[in-house]
């Protein structure tokens, strides 16, 4: 038998003018695209490389207390449970006392030198991760002689993060969170003022 000649025939396939590009020694078509990821204007390489930042401070803020603050918060104590009694709450009378007892222990305990770093990836406090992606922008504020750093979460009911910081550092702080989050007034809130107003 002989074999049909038909087959034998050249097959042109069109390569629409494209010329294959060759890496090493594989030629690979140049139409052909790889699923890379495409940074976003936000991402990591439109961002400026900033300098990461690290301190210590106090754990939270302890403000002196004047005899006259002991005086008032025994006032107060013997007021609420007075209250409780008339009301016949025996066991909020009997919490008042220990939960008092709690609040002068905590106000008196000398606050921990905690280590912070605040870069790309976020603040670290104590070698725990606050990734910057969990919150939507950053503010500062002076209370006295303290320094604060805010953190305010994306998540609406979610506490925001309050550091202190020292002085040296603010302007190279703000330096370093600014290129990844916007900045913003972040006034004293109500707790914050009766904290503050209370010397607690």
């Amino acid at each position: 038998m002989q074999p049909d000649s038909s087959n034998d025939q050249d097959i042109n396939i069109p390569t629409t003018g494209v010329e294959p590009v060759e890496f090493g020694a594989v030629a690979v078509d140049s139409t052909l695209q790889q699923d890379e990821p495409v940074e976003s204007q936000d991402g990591p390489a439109n961002r400026p490389e900033v300098d990461t930042v690290q301190w210590q401070a106090a754990e939270y803020s302890q403000y002196a207390k004047q005899p006259i603050w002991y005086v008032g918060f025994g006032v107060v104590v013997v007021a609420l449970i007075a209250v409780a009694l008339l009301m016949s709450a025996w066991t909020f009378a009997v919490l008042i006392p220990v939960m008092a007892a709690a609040l002068l222990v905590y106000a008196h305990r000398p606050p921990a030198i905690v280590n912070y770093t605040a870069g790309q990836q976020g603040l670290t406090i104590n070698g725990k991760l606050h990734p910057l992606g969990e919150f939507r922008a950053f503010g500062v504020r002076q209370e006295g002689d303290n320094n604060l750093l805010m953190l305010i979460p994306v998540k609406r009911f979610r506490p925001g993060v309050v550091v202190n910081f020292p002085r040296e550092v603010g302007e190279q702080l703000v330096d370093s969170l600014g290129a990844y989050l916007p900045m913003q007034e972040v006034p004293a809130d109500f707790f914050d003022r009766l904290i503050r107003k209370l010397n607690i």
